[in-house]
C-alpha cells in the first residue's frame, strides 16, 4: 500500500455517498463479498443509516443528514487475527486526534470503542474483520459521530451528545470526514510499517475512567473497580477489592456517574 491510501478521498474518487442504507458496514460487506475490485481506503458515507449497529448487536441512532455515518475498507493482511485489537486502538486514537483539533480537551474512548465527551457519548465504531487463514483479509471499520444533531430522543438525552452541543455551531460533514480519514491513514501506515510504538499506552491515555475508581454492573451486581489495563486481545482489566478481574466485550456495564 502506498502512502496515498486515502488521498483520493479529497477528490471524491474513493468516496461513495448514499442517501439511505441499512448500514454502511453491511453495504460495504456486500460489495466485498460480490468480489468487486474495491481499492483499500474506499469510504461509504450515508445521509441516513436506518439500521446502524454498535458493538455486539446494539443499535446506533442518528438523525438523517445531521451526522457522520460511514465505513472504511482496509486490507490489513499484515495483521494476524490475534492482533486485531491493534486496529481498534489505532482507529480510536485517530478519531480522538481528529476531534481534538475541533473540540479540544474533554474527549475519551469508552472501552472498547465509544467516543465520549465528558460523560456523554458522541460517537462510536464497529470493526468487522474478514479472516482468511492466519491473516485478516479485509477490515470494515464503521464509524458514527454525532455532529450537527441538536436534540436527541428523550431516552437518549442523558447519555448522548453531539459536536453541535459542544461548539454551538454546525460543522461541515465532508471536511470532518476527510480529517478523520487523514488521521486513520497516518495511524494505519505506522501499523503497517510495524511501528507499534506506544500504541497501547496512547490508547490507555485516552481511555474513559482509566485509573479512576468507579462503579460497574456485572451479572446484575454493582462492583467498584479501577480500570488498570487493556490486554492485547482487547480484554479489560479491572482492579477490584477481590483482586484483578478481566472482562470481555459486554461482560461488564459502565454506570454513568
Amino acid at each position: 500500500m502506498q502512502n496515498n491510501t486515502f488521498s483520493t478521498l479529497f477528490v471524491g474518487q474513493n468516496l461513495i455517498k448514499l442517501l439511505a442504507v441499512d448500514s454502511t458496514n453491511n453495504f460495504l460487506k456486500r460489495m466485498v463479498s460480490n468480489s468487486e475490485p474495491l481499492p483499500e481506503g474506499t469510504v461509504i458515507m450515508a445521509e441516513n443509516q436506518y439500521e446502524g449497529r454498535g458493538q455486539v448487536g446494539s443499535k446506533w441512532h442518528a438523525e438523517p443528514g445531521k451526522n457522520l455515518t460511514f465505513s472504511i475498507l482496509l486490507r490489513p493482511s499484515f495483521i494476524q487475527p490475534r492482533e486485531q485489537f491493534n486496529l481498534n486502538m489505532t482507529i480510536s486514537i485517530a478519531i480522538q486526534k481528529a476531534l481534538e483539533s475541533l473540540i479540544g480537551t474533554g474527549l475519551s474512548v469508552k472501552w472498547p470503542n465509544d467516543i465520549y465527551f465528558g460523560h456523554q457519548k458522541i460517537g462510536g465504531m464497529l470493526i468487522e474483520n474478514i479472516v482468511a487463514g492466519s491473516h485478516i483479509k479485509a477490515c470494515i471499520a464503521g464509524i458514527g459521530i454525532n455532529v450537527n444533531q441538536e436534540v436527541f430522543e428523550t431516552e437518549l438525552q442523558q447519555r448522548a451528545g453531539s459536536i453541535y452541543q459542544i461548539l454551538h455551531r454546525h460543522v461541515d460533514l465532508v471536511t470532518l470526514l476527510a480529517e478523520i480519514c487523514s488521521h486513520i491513514e497516518a495511524g494505519y501506515l505506522k501499523l503497517k510499517a510495524g511501528n507499534y510504538g506506544n500504541l497501547r499506552n496512547e490508547y490507555l491515555n485516552y481511555l474513559y475512567q482509566y485509573n479512576i475508581k468507579a462503579n460497574y454492573r456485572q451479572n446484575g451486581e454493582i462492583i467498584e473497580g479501577k480500570i488498570v489495563d487493556v490486554g492485547e486481545n482487547g480484554m479489560l482489566s479491572l482492579e477490584t477489592i477481590d483482586g484483578l478481574k478481566t472482562y470481555n466485550f459486554k461482560e461488564i456495564e459502565f454506570i454513568k456517574p
